[in-house]
């Protein structure tokens, strides 16, 4: 049975070019990326303990171990902090991967997201359901069609809804975060029965993105409004308890323009928000 981990090192190991690590690209080489005995002699483990990991009969690889792939793999600090975090999944440690995602939100969250007006704000999980959000968010977000159903979901959203590739001018990368979200959420029964339909429905644009287990960057977001035009937002997200299994994301004006065009729309209440310094 597959990890987080294994699958994150197998895809990993495939798509990094050998001579970026120092390894002759050779001419007898089946696939382009590095070889398992490779990696392994790079981290200093031998080949069939690597195998089991990828594999994911071994869960609990040591710090140290983890740490040597890195170092063989050369990651960067947030692809580090990553396979650490990869890791902890794979083990167990993080026992809010495994649990069925609530969509019922805490009173004390509620009342955090209420002290964030007039900001631009929600809640939501890995899977992408929009569970809470401010009267800022609601003004970015409904007009573009994000908040039409009853239980709406911005990955639903982004991989089967026309409207989306519009909303988001960087679609590409919007469409690999999401995707990304939804490998690293929980694999309870909801979440697998989630991407089963939503594979069925946006066929291969999602499931060769929900396949490629490349950390995606994330940076900032342009967001399309059909009434003021382009907002240019900078994102916060703060992690809840693992048994939680939600996020709270804060969406900053990144810009004078954007954070002008946030307060026309938020004229009548007459709260104000602020360009990020």
């Amino acid at each position: 049975m597959s990890t987080p981990l294994g699958d994150f090192l197998r895809a990993r190991r495939d798509g990094t070019r050998p001579d970026t690590l120092g390894l002759p690209a050779g001419t007898r080489r089946r696939a382009p990326g590095v070889r398992r005995s490779e990696l392994a002699s790079l981290a200093g483990i031998s080949v069939e303990y690597l195998v089991r990991i990828e594999q994911g009969r071994d869960r609990n690889p040591s710090p140290s171990v983890v740490n040597a792939l890195a170092d063989g793999l050369r990651l960067d600090v947030s692809e580090r902090e990553h396979l650490r975090y990869l890791a902890k999944i794979t083990s167990g440690v993080c026992v809010g991967s495994l649990a069925q995602p609530r969509r019922d939100v805490r009173p004390r969250v509620l009342e955090l997201l209420d002290q964030l007006e007039p900001g631009i704000a929600l809640v939501t999980n890995r899977l992408g359901d929009v569970l809470a959000y401010t009267t800022g968010f609601d003004l970015i977000a409904r007009p573009t069609g994000l908040l039409d159903t009853e239980n709406p979901n911005l990955t639903r959203f982004v991989f089967t809804d026309e409207r989306s590739r519009e909303v988001f001018p960087d679609w590409d990368r919007v469409a690999d975060q999401q995707a990304f979200d939804l490998w690293l959420g929980p694999s309870a029964e909801r979440s697998a029965q989630f991407r089963a339909d939503l594979a069925g429905i946006a066929g291969d644009d999602f499931t060769r993105r929900l396949n490629r287990h490349v950390l995606p960057a994330r940076g900032r977001l342009r967001w399309k409004h059909p009434v003021v035009g382009e907002l240019r937002l900078d994102r916060e997200v703060m992690e809840f308890p693992a048994t939680d299994a939600q996020q709270l994301v804060v969406f900053l004006p990144a810009d004078d323009t954007t954070a002008e065009a946030v307060n026309r729309m938020r004229k009548p209440s007459g709260a104000t928000l602020r360009a990020v310094n």
